[in-house]
């Protein structure tokens, strides 16, 4: 049987019997082996099932949802189902009573973080036969008594549950004592950070089966009760404990009578300067059976005196030192099967990370010397990520976590690194970022550790994430007009997160677009007028190319802040092909907006627009001849123009001529979000060489990638108009011929498609 524990009691951290504590994959972060896998079909099928619970479900009379009668679902998957909708932010008041009834078996319940009444969790809960409940951190609508009343009222959970995670739980300031001794069953019992008085500790050691406690960080003042658990208390965790007003003497005479004690924690905030640990590595006739000690955090440690206690105990496994003066002898890397928390080496800072989880004053050390360690590091460290994005997700408003936790993501993923992580656990590590930038608006130094995150290619690119609440991050940053290189960064970012949003989104934008148009202009401008050509010059011409596609605010926007004129002042001044190709690709995108594309037809527009038509190069003659099709498509600008507008047609078609094979071996050109602003030109057979380039376009990216617009051609209709021009009587032969073209590239990629394998 598989069983949930919260971060603090993990089976290597409590080291639970031997037939578990060596089982496969413990030493591993949870998830890290499956990050790296797809998602298992059950997963897919419970994320959809979550996702539609309102269709699939059925209303009752008091407004809470049931699923249909025949529904059951094993105890396996009801676990996990609820563990899900948990995860999910799902579980409510409303959707809980899905676990009413007996179509649900549950045995493992675990509600961190749920926000549901007392009453809800009664009725969904309480009457199945739970062995483990994990209620940690759940909201004040569910207190501890409302916990304790409700699992107390089954008879079966009073014997049979054996772990009960209270931590971080609230308790009325008008409650009386807890009651947990109706719960005979009970081995595990974890009330950490909870207003958990002595008199509670003294009914709680009262419990005859329990083996496993942790009080840490409560009110307890005298932990002399525990001796009435002395023969079976195994497992004891009291970090923390700020209140006790024993003297050192009485605590340690209370834990040398816990004999059968086999893992104690008495580690510490390390501003506290607690010696109790020092004075316990002394003693030579206590704790005998021990084999895990954590004195993370405490005073006057040193090497000798902890090799000397571990020492006198052979069979120690796990040593806690994190923010300590030891850990860093020999002893501590040679000594066999000894695991040390610490800050020592990557071992060590690796077991801190994964022990510490929940303790934000250890994460924020261990977080430390990890980012100190992995600063000159060049090594792919997946796990080690994986426990900085635990870190991120347990103390999401503690800012010293979050801050240097994004600045080891960064370490961790430069440089290539990246490349060897899981997609999912970037994504996680990405989204836990952003969700930082939201609880600290105004850190500035976390910011561009965002910032400097989305620089990398690998996560940009490929990896899922809420790319418009990243682009209207990136667009508020690059109008704060910081140092250059913050900028560049800036600018390329948005540059390639503006082709991975849709126009709808764009248009939502709004204020941020507009301000980002108006910044760019200014960089273009600034750029143009010191006669610089680099990487921010031509990072800011791609980012307005790509905001203008199929964006007609973003064009709005460009023409209101003298965006032409600045655009022919870039043509006057660079003469590099990588820079005229993306000045022409977004005048493109104002010719293919009618309400815009009059605009372009001024002298000199038209003049650069004419000469480079003729450009040896073909990407930079290519962008040219659309702006022209486009212009000259329509009548209407050309009114009293009308011999320019010939002029411009028979040069188009002379210089198209000339021109390669769309099919022919060479890099794209460009890539399409739609071919829509093509079907106007198709139409055209009364200017034949329009309808030639806008089917010269569509034939060269249809033969470059098949699979993604021989689907577009389907969804957006444009099938039709290809077989139009086929069988139209008064057809331009050559169009003819590449509509054929196109139509029997659409067809190959379809037989293609069709003849894979299923398996």
């Amino acid at each position: 049987m598989v069983h949930f524990l919260h971060p603090g009691l993990t089976p290597r951290n409590l080291l639970l019997p031997d037939t578990q504590k060596d089982a496969p994959g413990c030493c591993v972060p949870l998830g890290l082996q499956e990050e790296a896998s797809p998602y298992t079909l059950a997963n897919i099928c419970m994320n959809v099932l979550i996702a539609n619970l309102e269709e699939l479900c059925s209303e009752k009379p008091d407004g809470t949802l049931c699923f249909p009668e025949h529904w059951s679902f094993p105890q396996e998957i009801a676990d996990r189902f609820l563990g899900m909708m948990v995860c999910q932010g799902k579980l409510t008041d409303r959707t809980a009573s899905i676990f009413q009834g007996n179509q649900m078996n549950l045995k493992m319940v675990n509600i961190q973080k749920a926000k549901i009444s007392a009453a809800a969790f009664i009725k969904a809960f309480c009457h199945h036969k739970l062995v483990e409940v994990d209620a940690t951190a759940v909201h004040s609508d569910l207190p501890i008594p409302d916990i304790l009343s409700g699992l107390c009222s089954n008879s079966w959970i009073q014997q049979n549950l054996w772990c009960l995670l209270l931590d971080s739980t609230s308790i009325p300031q008008d409650s009386k004592r807890l009651s947990f001794g109706q719960l005979t069953g009970l081995r595990i019992l974890s009330v950490f950070n909870v207003c958990f008085h002595t008199e509670d500790l003294a009914n709680v050691s009262q419990l005859p089966n329990l083996e496993n406690l942790d009080i840490s960080n409560t009110l307890v003042t005298n932990i002399s009760a525990l001796l009435n658990c002395k023969d079976r208390l195994k497992f004891l965790t009291m970090h923390y404990l700020k209140c006790l007003t024993m003297t050192k003497p009485q605590i340690l005479g209370v834990i040398r009578e816990l004999q059968y004690l086999r893992h104690l924690d008495i580690s510490n905030h390390r501003q506290l300067k607690s010696d109790l640990a020092f004075h316990l590595l002394q003693q030579e006739d206590i704790l005998p059976n021990v084999v895990s000690l954590d004195i993370s955090g405490s005073s006057f440690i040193t090497d000798g005196t902890v090799e000397r206690f571990i020492q006198q105990r052979p069979e120690m496994q796990f040593v806690g030192l994190l923010a300590t003066d030891a850990g860093y002898s020999d002893f501590f890397t040679t000594k066999q099967g000894l695991r040390v928390a610490g800050g020592a080496s990557m071992g060590q800072i690796s077991e801190a990370l994964s022990r510490y989880g929940n303790r934000s004053c250890f994460m924020k050390e261990a977080l430390y010397r990890l980012f100190t360690e992995t600063f000159s590091m060049h090594v792919h460290m997946p796990a080690v990520l994986k426990l900085v994005a635990v870190g991120m997700r347990n103390h999401p408003m503690d800012l010293p976590v979050q801050f240097t936790a994004s600045a080891c993501a960064l370490n961790l993923t430069r440089q290539g690194l990246a490349q060897g992580m899981p997609v999912r656990l970037l994504s996680e590590v990405t989204c836990l970022l952003f969700k930082a930038l939201k609880n600290f608006p105004h850190y500035q130094q976390l910011q561009k550790n965002c910032l400097l995150s989305l620089t990398n290619s690998r996560i940009l690119v490929d990896v899922p994430f809420d790319r418009f609440d990243a682009a209207k991050f990136v667009m508020k940053w690059l109008c704060r007009h910081e140092n250059p290189k913050m900028q560049t960064m800036a600018v390329s970012i948005t540059s390639i997160l503006a082709l991975q949003l849709s126009p709808e989104q764009i248009a939502q934008l709004q204020e941020e677009l507009f301000m980002a148009v108006k910044e760019l202009i200014a960089i273009v401008k600034q750029k143009t007028t010191e006669k610089l050509d680099n990487v921010t010059l031509l990072f800011a011409l791609k980012a307005l190319w790509n905001l203008t596609d199929e964006s007609p605010a973003a064009c709005k926007h460009f023409i209101e802040n003298q965006g032409l004129a600045i655009y022919v002042q870039v043509l006057e001044t660079f003469s590099e092909s990588s820079v005229q190709s993306k000045v022409l690709g977004l005048l493109n995108n104002i010719a293919e907006v009618r309400e815009f594309s009059s605009k372009l037809v001024t002298e000199d527009v038209m003049k650069h627009i004419s000469s480079l038509l003729h450009s040896k190069e073909i990407e930079v003659s290519y962008f040219a001849a659309g702006i022209i099709a486009h212009l000259t498509s329509d009548k209407q600008p050309w009114l009293f123009r009308n011999l320019q507008r010939n002029a411009l047609l028979q040069d188009l078609h002379a210089t198209m001529k000339n021109w390669p094979s769309p099919s022919c071996k060479m890099s794209a050109l460009v890539t399409y979000r739609s071919f829509k602003s093509f079907y106007s030109l198709l139409g055209n057979f009364s200017q034949p060489v329009v309808q030639l380039w806008g089917l010269w376009a569509m034939c060269h990216v249809c033969s470059k990638n098949p699979s993604k617009y021989c689907k577009m051609l389907v969804e957006e209709g444009g099938l039709q108009l290809l077989y139009d021009i086929q069988e139209h009587s008064q057809a331009n032969p050559q169009a003819q011929q590449m509509a054929t073209s196109i139509l029997e590239d659409f067809r190959m990629h379809f037989m293609n498609f069709m003849s894979l394998p299923l398996s």
